[in-house]
């Protein structure tokens, strides 16, 4: 009997934690066909599970996100199911979870930044249900050194359950769009000047009102740079008074520009046509924008707090977020000097290909082998078979699932093939 993993799929059209499901499942799809995948998901994607091959079957869930009946539901689906274990790629792992269990926990933001979220009781069911995940789990991963720190530090879960995956670049942003695309977006956005970009959601710990404010002092301060526009792709700027705010107070109406969400096709092709990317987050537990900006080749400056500097190593321009003179500095150096534009795209391009979502989920797949075989075993290593019992209480015999060499990290190009799941609307964290 085939080994059965259910993985909790209901954020697959999120942004940010819906990009890491996608890349699971396709890689997933493309690496074991050995392995039963139960997918549980909202209604509206079961044919997911179609696309991806017939080793995969969907468990349609109707409870809500965040919902005290989730609490209920999930754990029911999986002993109906019977599943072997449950990876859960964010904090939503139950009380009541009938089986064997991994959590990817991506960042402690509500913990380090609780002002941001609304509500004390907000608050308190935030650390409540990461602290359950982090203790409940046979195995916790995080996707940077620096969100490993902070688990440690909130949680005190024992170091060795906690294993660092990076997240990787979506195949996508390493293909360069048609010709006739750029143009396209070129004259669709008006496209005349020179811009400087950001990509990701608008929350607060985004900092985007300090990128305003410099991108203010840029243009006050270096008059041949008038012309330069600053591009915002996210959310509705309607959501975020201080930034309407800040866009008034400086009479940037012209030349601050807000996209809301775009497709990822049309962000493929900003990334391109921009001149620099700018990423001055105050927290991140991974930071994927500045990584796509680099497979696209265009220059990175981003903050030197978190887990930043850890992926983009010595191949971004790091600033200080919180010193809007440090942002306009650098976005001036990065403007006017070809030579460190030059120097910051090959770099960014070389770093870009250190990370591989092949590697990272080949790890994943050893990782649900430990779990479920009770042992550690390398990633070429098939493992003893053991007796388990699966929820039902029948009893299985449990083999080691993973069936591939082993991959070293850094290594190899992002695989190119064509995505399972098809395009959508992008996903920033």
């Amino acid at each position: 009997m085939a080994v059965r993993i259910a993985i909790d799929a209901r954020k697959l059209r999120d942004y940010g934690i819906g990009t890491y499901v996608r890349n699971l499942l396709r890689q997933l799809a493309r690496q074991d066909h050995g392995t039963e995948y139960l997918l549980i998901c909202n209604e509206r994607d079961c044919a997911i599970a179609t696309e991806l091959g017939p080793n995969f079957r969907a468990v349609p869930e109707r409870a809500a996100g965040y919902s005290v009946r989730e609490q209920f539901s999930v754990p029911l689906d999986l002993r109906r199911e019977a599943a072997d274990l449950f990876h859960a790629p964010h904090y939503v792992l139950p009380p009541l979870t009938p089986c064997r269990a991994v959590v990817t926990i991506h960042d402690c933001i509500h913990l380090r930044f609780p002002q941001y979220l609304p509500s004390r009781l907000a608050y308190a069911y935030a650390r409540a249900s990461l602290w359950g995940a982090a203790h409940r789990a046979a195995r916790v991963i995080t996707v940077s050194e620096a969100s490993k720190r902070d688990i440690l530090r909130y949680f005190r879960v024992p170091e060795s359950r906690i294993d660092v995956i990076y997240n990787a670049i979506d195949e996508r942003y390493w293909q360069a769009p048609a010709a006739e695309d750029m143009q396209r977006v070129r004259e669709r956005y008006q496209l005349t000047a020179p811009f400087v970009l950001y990509a990701g959601n608008i929350k607060p710990h985004k900092n985007l009102e300090r990128l305003i404010d410099s991108f203010h002092l840029l243009r006050h301060e270096r008059p041949d740079l008038r012309d330069v526009q600053l591009l915002i792709i996210g959310d509705e700027i309607s959501k975020y008074a201080t930034l309407r705010r800040a866009v008034h107070r400086h009479k940037l109406h012209k030349h601050v520009r807000f996209f809301g969400f775009v497709p990822d096709q049309t962000l493929a092709a900003l990334y391109r046509l921009a001149d620099v990317f700018v990423f001055p987050s105050l927290y991140e537990g991974f930071g994927l924008p500045p990584l796509e900006a680099m497979a696209s080749g265009t220059p990175v400056i981003t903050s030197n707090v978190s887990s930043l500097p850890e992926v983009v190593g010595n191949a971004a321009l790091m600033i200080d977020p919180y010193e809007p003179q440090d942002i306009a500095e650098a976005m001036h150096r990065v403007l006017t000097e070809p030579e460190l534009r030059a120097s910051l795209r090959a770099r960014g391009l070389e770093r870009a290909r250190e990370f591989s979502w092949e590697r990272s989920i080949a790890r994943v797949r050893q990782i649900y082998s430990e779990v479920m075989t009770g042992c550690a075993v390398s990633v070429e290593d098939r493992g003893p078979k053991t007796e388990a019992r699966g929820p039902n209480s029948e009893t299985r015999k449990i083999p080691c699932i993973l069936r591939t060499s082993t991959i070293e990290p850094g290594t190899s190009k992002l695989e190119r093939r064509t995505s399972p799941l098809g395009p959508r609307a992008s996903a920033r964290a």
